[in-house]
């Protein structure tokens, strides 16, 4: 049985016992702040488990999108994964823990042909917030699952939720397959970490509600949530313990091994792996509406694209693999998730901004990152400076996530509070020096964050077709447009606003890199950076640079690359004073 096959099996089973089918949720949670993705099933349906009525009914089915990163770094091995599909049906009030487990245990030993002889059961041992699941032991020696197959755990095992720091929870039931390994002693059985007993199904019973202050209290409305990883049950069915040997991974690594010309062997799973989960993950991302950016969603985002950036490398994989592998994806699940279609478009110009940009991050930063590497072997030390950390992630624009995982692999620790605490101190630093800079700001918006970085375009251009008497005097940025006032002894001409805007869009098209980097004011102008207002700047300042084309001394912020703008135009030239003249700008699109 493939992977479409489980979801279908699935979803029939359940209609066919009077549940509605309910469509997947998006990625990103529309009513709960308390996390980023939707890492559960439950997540759309929290108001509906708290007892408002759901339009569909009491009974439901689905199929939906999760996300999880916790363990990002654990990727590469065969079974963790950041985006995964889950099967659940739900009892919003109707029945409870007799027919969900028997239904499960029905749908495995029935339908999926699972031999019920080698499936084991987990049931919550109790403590101080909530007793022993002796009903749901009982339900399952019922079913003909002998005493020694159940276990009895703690809460840490066998108690599911919250999803996000409060809501609806309660005990859990768990069902594992054993794949035929040897035990691992004579305690092994269900729940077991060593492998022999693979996770294939968890009923949960939310029969309380975690409140902000940490209390569990019993819900009126019991429900039943459960779930059932649509990768892991396919690998037990086809009888693999790697997950990427799937059909669910097939197309995508077929696709990785095209484009590498390497097989899918020990010295290259690892990167494929990687490769294979963070643009699969990173496509369903950006088809649910996220960029990549340097906050929330948009940072974990980013994060996948660059890991799978840097090992796609690794492999001999050229730029521009990325978007190829993605279309993959779309072929592969459009069919089950009609979005990724719809935004096929913008998930190769995401892919493709996001490549090119960070492609000159990494050569630059991997040079730099040796000679740290190189310093710190040829001392005998095992430990990276924190100083050369925060210079890789300052000046090079090198992830510190990056840094310590390239560390690790060549057996040298970073300092991950060291290197916040001088990250901090840095920070204060830079706005010391920024921060008494009356720039103008409204915010720091997305958009007005755009027009920050157009007007440092803007400064340069003018100067190239004006002359170097160009200096700014004054600015005013808001959302809507960028205010710039500079000294200049007469009108701009019409023609000569069009070459200034020629400059700044050519500028945009070529996606220049905007880095920053902290070091002393005298420094920054030995290096030929603007400060036009040196008296207002402390003795440490931020210095922005945006490709070969702008280096200004500037308190922040700006977007990461000039490809993020859109299109410049401006709206309005006028005089302000002797002298001095005034340009109204926006961006768009």
């Amino acid at each position: 049985m493939n992977g479409s096959e489980l979801r279908k099996a699935y979803l029939d089973f359940f209609r066919q016992r009077g549940h509605a089918i309910i469509p997947s949720a998006p990625l990103i949670p529309e009513n709960d702040p308390t996390v980023l993705f939707t890492t559960a099933g439950m997540h759309p349906l929290v108001p509906y488990l708290l007892g408002e009525p759901h339009p569909l009914g009491k009974r439901l089915a689905d199929v939906q999108k999760c996300l999880r990163t916790d363990d990002i770094d654990e990727v590469g091995d065969t079974t963790h994964l950041t985006f995964f599909e889950m099967l659940g049906n739900w009892s919003l009030g109707d029945y409870f823990k007799r027919e969900a487990l028997s239904w499960s245990w029905e749908f495995l030993t029935q339908v999926l042909k699972l031999d019920p002889e080698r499936i084991s059961v987990s049931v919550f041992g109790g403590d101080e917030d909530a007793p022993r699941d002796d009903e749901a032991a009982a339900i399952w020696r019922e079913l003909g699952v002998p005493e020694s197959r159940i276990s009895y755990l703690p809460k840490k095992d066998n108690w599911w939720g919250p999803a996000g720091q409060t809501g609806p929870c309660g005990p859990d039931s768990e069902m594992f397959y054993d794949v035929g390994k040897p035990p691992c002693g004579p305690n092994c059985r269900a729940g077991c970490p060593c492998g022999k007993y693979v996770e294939i199904w968890n009923d949960v019973f939310m029969q309380y509600n975690k409140t902000a202050d940490g209390k569990y209290e019993r819900l009126a409305q019991v429900n039943v949530d459960t779930g059932m990883g649509v990768e892991r049950t396919t690998a037990v069915l086809q009888g693999f313990e790697d997950v990427f040997l799937t059909d669910l991974f097939a197309g995508i690594l077929a696709k990785i091994r095209e484009i590498s010309g390497k097989p899918y062997d020990e010295t290259t799973a690892r990167p494929m792996r990687i490769i294979a989960d963070h643009i699969r993950a990173a496509t369903f991302v950006i088809a649910d509406g996220v960029s990549p950016s340097n906050v929330q969603q948009g940072y974990i985002l980013r994060r996948l694209i660059r890991r799978a950036i840097r090992f796609s490398t690794t492999l001999g994989m050229p730029q521009g693999s990325l978007v190829a592998l993605a279309d993959v994806v779309v072929r592969d699940y459009g069919e089950a998730y009609p979005e990724l279609v719809s935004a096929r478009d913008r998930i190769a110009d995401e892919l493709t901004r996001e490549e090119t940009k960070f492609g000159r991050t990494l050569a630059r930063g991997l040079r730099e990152f040796e000679k740290v590497v190189a310093g710190v072997l040829e001392r005998g030390e095992t430990q990276m400076p924190p100083a050369d950390s925060l210079k890789l992630h300052e000046t090079y624009g090198f992830p510190i996530d990056l840094t310590r995982e390239l560390a690790a692999e060549r057996g040298i620790a970073v300092d991950m509070d060291a290197f916040q605490a001088l990250f901090r101190e840095f920070q204060e630093k830079s706005r010391a020096g920024g921060g008494s800079f009356k720039g103008g700001l409204a915010d720091h918006s997305e958009q007005t964050t755009k027009l920050h970085t157009a007007t440092h375009l803007m400064h340069k251009a003018l100067r190239q077709v004006l002359g170097t008497h160009v200096q700014q005097v004054g600015s005013n940025i808001t959302p809507e447009r960028l205010r710039f006032d500079f000294t200049h002894p007469e009108r701009v001409t019409e023609e000569q606003l069009r070459q200034v805007e020629q400059l700044v869009n050519k500028a945009i098209a070529d996606n220049l890199p905007v880095t920053v980097k902290v070091e002393p004011l005298k420094d920054a102008l030995a290096e030929g950076a603007l400060a036009f207002f040196g008296e207002r700047y402390g003795d440490v300042v931020k210095v922005y640079t945006i490709g070969d084309f702008s280096k200004e001394v500037c308190g922040g912020p700006h977007v990461t690359s000039t490809g993020e703008l859109g299109h410049f135009r401006i709206i309005k030239e006028e005089a302000v004073g002797q002298g001095k003249r005034r340009i109204r700008a926006v961006v768009e699109g």
